[in-house]
């Protein structure tokens, strides 16, 4: 694949650790998986996180920022979700999703949404569930030691550093901002990757 069809330089894909997995891998992450590493880490494959990302963006731009949710209990995800949140106007859930904020219409924090997107379906199972259960698309961020049940849409990537987190929201931003007109091309957009990561 040429360089230019990545959705940034394959470099800063690299750079950022984007596609090193985890030692374990599940059955549902296989067709993503690469190769595994002398040292028994699993690599994911670079194209189909690339293409997968661009799927995801591509399916989000078809909502309205305030249908969208993105849920991260991990706090690595907090400051690039936030920073998207501020760019885009989608909605973010920084922390612990206290379960029933989708379904149960008499909590104060009661929300409605149209898609979710979490950032590891495993710490943010409740939020997964809730969506599951009023039929709400599911993407999800997966390592190669996620599941993939319950999910619309899987976008195979590493979703535990920050700098792996930075780089996503940072294209997803971009992406959804083009999709939406707010910006023409990748240079309209101020921010850097690095105001996705750094602290």
């Amino acid at each position: 694949m040429t360089e230019e069809k990545f959705l940034v330089a394959k470099d800063a894909y690299l750079k950022a650790g984007i596609h090193i997995g985890t030692k374990f891998k599940t059955k549902h992450m296989d067709k993503f998986i690469y190769k595994t590493r002398p040292d028994g880490l699993s690599v994911l494959n670079l194209q189909k996180i690339d293409e997968r990302i661009k799927i995801a963006a591509d399916f989000i731009s078809q909502y309205e920022p305030e249908d969208i949710l993105i849920v991260s209990r991990r706090e690595n995800g907090w400051k690039p979700v936030k920073l998207l949140n501020k760019l885009t106007g989608i909605k973010c859930f920084a922390g612990r999703y206290p379960p029933g904020i989708l379904t149960n219409l008499s909590l104060e924090n009661y929300m409605e949404t149209k898609v979710i997107l979490v950032i590891d379906p495993w710490p943010d199972r409740n939020a997964v569930k809730d969506a599951m259960r009023i039929g709400v698309p599911v993407v999800a961020l997966c390592d190669t030691n996620n599941q993939s049940n319950g999910l619309d849409l899987v976008i195979p990537c590493n979703n535990k550093g920050k700098k792996s987190l930075g780089i996503l929201f940072y294209i997803l931003a971009k992406e959804f901002m083009k999709n939406k007109g707010l910006i023409k091309k990748d240079s309209d957009l101020k921010q850097t990757i690095e105001d996705f990561t750094e602290e």
